[in-house]
């Protein structure tokens, strides 16, 4: 499968490559066909707000169109709900979609994500799930669900289930599976109980995506570090 590693965001002057026994050089290899084009691979990149994470993983998804031939299939995890306007997802939303190949396909799936994998990942393709932090956050709160700001937090059960269906589910997919997730636990402790909670649980399961993922990647003011996985020369 096309390597994590590939996305640089310097410009370099490029070697030229030695001429082969007719006096011609050999032809350039896309740098993303390194590390193959068969079996399976997952993908984990994380980042703060405005790393630069969305367009690293976009541009992964790309590399991989590009040297398999295969479909691009994007599921978002971001929920609108028709009752209450959020102007600024809107916006948002927009931008992706400006920013996305036409002939990707897209899949709106807010909640059960393992589902949505099982039906849509293929040997030739690769998916992209953005994102995983907003995926929590729709666990968390089906249905405007509150929660007290002292004391023990309950999450529905919906909560455990899904998030062990996605588990279960990564091992046994077909392609190359990419997946965005925030990188929260940076910062100062949160006040709130809940909050605490939120952070806490997408940490846990960032380190479970990590452990299971085959290469990942840290962005960091839009320059990707390996932390995991093989990171060939850019």
């Amino acid at each position: 499968m096309p390597g994590c590693g590939g996305y640089n965001t310097r410009m370099e002057t490029p070697a030229i490559a030695p001429a082969n026994a007719s006096g011609t050089a050999p032809a350039a290899q896309p740098r993303a066909a390194a590390s193959g084009t068969g079996g399976r691979q997952l993908t984990l990149v994380l980042g703060g707000a405005r790393s630069g994470k969305s367009h690293f993983a976009e541009q992964l998804a790309t590399d991989h169109a590009t040297v398999t031939g295969g479909p691009v299939t994007y599921i978002a995890t971001a929920h609108q709900d028709p009752a209450h306007a959020d102007q600024e997802l809107e916006v948002r939303i927009a931008l992706h979609r400006a920013r996305r190949p036409a002939d990707w396909r897209l899949v709106e799936e807010p909640v059960h994500l393992a589902d949505a994998l099982y039906a849509n990942a293929r040997h030739d393709g690769c998916i992209l799930v953005d994102c995983m932090t907003l995926w929590i956050n729709n666990l968390l709160f089906p249905n405007g669900r509150s929660y007290p700001e002292h004391g023990v937090i309950t999450p529905p059960a919906a909560f455990t289930e899904e998030i062990e269906a996605l588990l279960n589910a990564l091992p046994t997919l077909p392609g190359h599976v990419i997946l965005v997730s925030n990188e929260i636990g940076f910062g100062v402790i949160p006040m709130g109980a809940i909050t605490r909670f939120y952070v806490d649980e997408l940490g846990r399961l960032n380190q479970k995506l990590a452990a299971a993922a085959d290469c990942v990647r840290l962005l960091v003011a839009g320059i990707p570090v390996a932390v995991k996985g093989p990171d060939p020369a850019c």
